[in-house]
């Protein structure tokens, strides 16, 4: 690993330029960011996935390989990546660095605290929650009513006893009871206006418009009304900045913010990936879990948001992916007829892409276990569909094991730039957008609003927030919002059911939680963390 300060100067950053932080990991200073709304001259690389199995399909070694492929092409690349959550390493999927040969360095700092960017939008979360239950304690002006508070607090683990909790027992001198909960960090709308804010005047703007509840009167009340901006902006004063790292051949990485993409917007900041396509050619960044909800939320939201555009899309896929999609075990495997039936799954999530105007790169990730046969079944599918296709094995082989991808990408990065194109537009109802991406992405035959939907986007319309794209939570493993219907389910006709929609103001967007999405995911009968363990000589193992 070379010290940080070389890879900096790859992106033309001088020393000045970084807060560093040991030899390894830097920030970029605010001085050295572009200016918000700059058209940097780098082109955008977006990696997104076809709907995963529970342990994912290693989108990000994809990502990581692709471009330390590009590096050894010769062309200057960086990365622009997510910020893994606490969540996952310790849940079910593991550390989100990548792996290999193709991860993130240090991955054992990134995965854990890294330089601390969880723990401030936690804790700025938090403090707005504390400012709320102290209003409501001191029967503030502000005549807060305390069952119309919907600001919930965070924590950066998994943990389902806390998704409902009630807070204020023990008499008068410790608050007003009520009913209450906790997030993950990551779902936090904090984190969501972290990762779409550019500069410190936007970042408060943004602060400043969280709804947090109404008052007795009917009143939307505010983080700026309960004075709470300052303190907050304060809190993630150094979250704001991007973090530099590299990959494990020297690429350099701009790794900042980490929304869920099965709750948030699934996309690292927009300043990290400006600044990373002002000092590079080429910028890889990714959108996840597939493409239903990582990536087309970074065309409708992030991109509508900061004027971006990508000029090529990869999708990844697996042989154990689109055998589960195809009715078969992705564990033990089967015959190759399961991977030609999840063909039928990759159509879906191909039109999605055409849908954006562009032809998409498929990324075969290769696993260990794979067979020729298996392997070959998904390259014919896509050649026969006139797809682009590329083997990746930068796991075992690092940027060498991606050169045919990066051949591809380079090519299809080559052709002109579609003009940016959304699924819908800002104009219309919130049920609308909400239809248009089920319909269109998802593939749904309808929409299934509740009753607490229904009631909850009246109170959207009252507030003049009806304008705002929309967010949508629901399950990352299939396309529809029943995370056991694997496939193509346009045949199914399905209903996506809406159970609710909260107004994330500040971060600019509506968030439709579908079927039984939760917000603080739970642990697994056999936790990751058991495996976990610190060595006697300080390494981190078990990630």
């Amino acid at each position: 690993m070379r010290p940080i300060v070389e890879i900096a100067a790859e992106l033309g950053l001088a020393p000045d330029d970084l807060i560093i932080y040991g030899d390894r990991m830097a920030k970029l200073r605010l001085g050295a960011l572009p200016r918000p709304g700059e058209a940097p001259p780098g082109r955008i690389i977006l990696v997104s996935a076809i709907n995963p199995t529970r342990s994912g399909e290693g989108k990000t070694t994809v990502s990581v390989g692709l471009a330390q492929g590009l590096r050894r092409s010769g062309r200057r690349v960086a990365l622009a990546l997510r910020e893994p959550s606490l969540g996952p390493i310790f849940g079910v999927k593991g550390g989100g660095t990548g792996g290999g040969r193709s991860r993130l360095e240090p991955s054992d700092r990134i995965n854990m605290h890294f330089t601390g960017d969880m723990h401030a939008v936690g804790s700025a979360h938090n403090l707005l929650a504390a400012l709320v239950d102290n209003a409501v304690h001191f029967h503030s002006k502000l005549d807060l009513e305390h069952r119309q508070v919907f600001w919930r607090r965070v924590l950066d683990v998994n943990d389902r006893a806390l998704r409902k909790a009630v807070i204020g027992l023990g008499g008068r001198t410790n608050g007003v009871p009520r009913e209450d909960g906790f997030d993950i960090t990551a779902a936090s709308e904090v984190m969501a206006i972290l990762c779409l804010a550019e500069g410190i005047p936007d970042l408060k703007a943004r602060l400043g418009r969280i709804l947090v509840g109404f008052d007795r009167a009917g009143d939307a009340v505010t983080a700026d009304r309960l004075q709470a901006t300052g303190a907050m902006a304060a809190l993630l004063q150094d979250a704001i900045l991007p973090n530099l790292v590299q990959s494990t051949e020297g690429v350099p990485a701009l790794v900042h913010g980490g929304p869920f993409g099965n709750i948030a917007h699934g996309c690292n900041s927009v300043t990290a990936t400006r600044a990373a396509a002002a000092r590079a050619d080429y910028v890889v960044t990714e959108a996840g879990f597939g493409f239903d909800l990582g990536a087309e939320k970074f065309f409708d939201i992030k991109c509508r948001s900061s004027g971006l555009w990508p000029h090529a899309v990869v999708l990844v896929v697996t042989a154990r992916a689109l055998r589960f999609h195809g009715g078969g075990d992705p564990v033990r495997g089967g015959p190759v007829s399961d991977i030609e039936r999840g063909l039928a799954h990759l159509d879906h999530h191909v039109s999605s892409v055409r849908l954006f105007g562009f032809e998409p790169v498929i990324a075969i990730n290769r696993f260990e276990g794979d067979s020729e046969a298996d392997l070959r079944a998904i390259e014919w599918g896509c050649a026969g569909r006139g797809l682009a296709v590329a083997r990746c094995t930068s796991f075992t082989e690092g940027g060498a094991g991606a050169g045919a991808l990066a051949d591809a990408v380079v090519a299809a990065a080559d052709r002109p730039m579609p003009p940016p194109r959304f699924l819908y537009g800002l104009e219309e109802s919130p049920e609308a957008k909400i239809g248009a991406v089920a319909r269109t992405i998802y593939g749904a035959g309808g929409l299934d609003f509740s009753r607490t939907a229904r009631r909850d986007l009246e109170r959207i319309r009252c507030l003049g927030l009806d304008r705002l794209p929309v967010c949508i939570a629901k399950p990352h493993l299939t396309l529809s919002g029943d995370p056991r219907q694997a496939g193509r389910p346009e045949a199914e006709g399905f209903e996506l059911p809406v159970e609710s929609v909260r107004a994330a103001a500040g971060a600019g967007y509506l968030l439709a939680l579908t079927g039984d999405i939760v917000t603080m995911p739970g642990l697994p009968p056999e936790p990751a963390a058991h495996h976990i363990d610190l060595s006697g000589s300080g390494e981190v193992l078990g990630i």
